[in-house]
C-alpha cells in the first residue's frame, strides 16, 4: 500500500516564538526536529479527503497548524495545489526565500509567485489595473495573474522586477494555510528547476531531505495526462486594457475567453 511521507528533516529548529512573530498559528505539538538517518521515518499524516464545503475538519486543521508552524520557523513546506504540488515559504522571510532557490537550483533571476487566501488580499500586496470582478472571474483557480507589486511585499522577493505573480488556488488546504499565517506565501513547483512538475509526493522524493514538511493530498491530477503537469496559466495584467500570456498552462482557453470576450482586453502579442 502506498504510504506518503509527511514530516521530513528540518533545516532550522522549530521556534514557537518565531511562528508567533510571523503571525502564524502555532500547533500544540510542533513538528519534531530532524532525526538521525538510523531512526525510522516519522509517521505520515495525509490530508483528509472531501472536507465539507472545502473547509478543514479536525484532522485537516491539525495539518494546517503543523504547516503554519513549520513556515513560521523559516521552513519550506511541500503541499498540493489545484494544479501540481508546490513548495511554499513565507514571502516576507528573506532567509527562507534564499532556501527555496537553493532547493530547486533555480536561477536567481526567475521570479517566485505569491499565494494568497482571498481576492481581497490582492489589493494589499499589488496595484490592480483591472476590474475587481475580472479578478474574481479568474481567482480562485488555476491561473497566475501578474500585477505591479506594492510596497507591502518583501523587497527581497524578486528584487529585479516591479511585477509579481499572484495565485489563489482552488484548493482548501493552501488557502487556509495562507489565511492562518495571515501573510503571503512564496510558491513554486515542487521539482528541481527545469524538471517535470509533480502530481504526487513520491515524484519529488529528492527534495524531501531538505524540506520541513511534506503534505500529502493525494494525486492532484491524472498521472497519465501531460496536460495536468502544465501548471497554472500565467497572464500579465499589469497594463490597463491589455494582457500578455507568459505561460499557456492548463487554463488558457477559459482565461482568454474571460479576458477578451467578457472584458475586451487586447493581447499585447499578435495571435493570442
Amino acid at each position: 500500500m502506498y504510504r506518503a511521507p509527511l514530516l521530513l528533516r528540518t533545516r532550522r529548529r522549530f521556534s514557537p516564538g518565531a511562528a508567533v512573530a510571523a503571525g502564524c498559528f502555532v500547533p500544540a505539538s510542533p513538528p519534531r526536529p530532524a532525526m538521525a538517518s538510523a531512526d525510522p521515518p516519522p509517521r505520515p499524516l495525509p490530508l483528509p479527503r472531501g472536507s465539507p464545503q472545502g473547509l478543514p475538519h479536525a484532522a485537516g486543521a491539525a495539518a494546517v497548524g503543523a504547516a503554519a508552524g513549520a513556515l513560521g520557523s523559516g521552513g519550506l513546506v511541500a503541499l498540493p495545489t489545484d494544479t501540481v504540488y508546490g513548495v511554499a515559504c513565507l514571502a516576507q522571510d528573506s532567509r527562507a526565500l534564499r532556501a527555496v532557490y537553493r532547493l530547486k537550483g533555480r536561477a536567481r533571476d526567475k521570479p517566485l509567485a505569491i499565494c494568497l487566501a482571498d481576492v481581497e488580499h490582492v489589493y494589499r500586496y499589488c496595484h490592480v489595473a483591472v476590474p475587481d470582478q475580472l479578478l474574481r472571474d479568474l481567482l480562485p483557480g488555476p491561473v497566475t495573474v501578474v500585477l505591479e507589486r506594492s510596497e507591502a511585499l518583501n523587497k527581497d522577493l524578486n528584487p529585479f522586477t516591479q511585477l509579481v505573480g499572484v495565485r489563489i488556488p482552488s484548493h482548501w488546504f493552501i488557502r487556509e494555510l495562507a489565511r492562518v499565517c495571515a501573510a503571503p506565501l512564496a510558491l513554486t513547483s515542487a521539482n528541481i528547476s527545469e524538471g517535470a512538475s509533480s502530481l504526487t509526493v513520491t515524484e519529488f522524493q529528492e527534495l524531501w531531505p531538505h524540506l520541513s514538511l511534506v503534505i500529502d493530498g493525494g494525486p492532484t491530477g491524472d498521472l497519465h495526462s501531460p496536460e495536468c503537469r502544465l501548471g497554472s496559466t500565467v497572464v500579465d495584467l499589469s497594463v490597463p486594457g491589455k494582457f500578455k500570456v507568459i505561460r499557456t498552462g492548463c487554463a488558457l482557453t477559459q482565461t482568454i475567453e474571460i479576458l477578451v470576450a467578457k472584458y475586451g482586453l487586447t493581447a499585447e502579442l499578435p495571435g493570442l
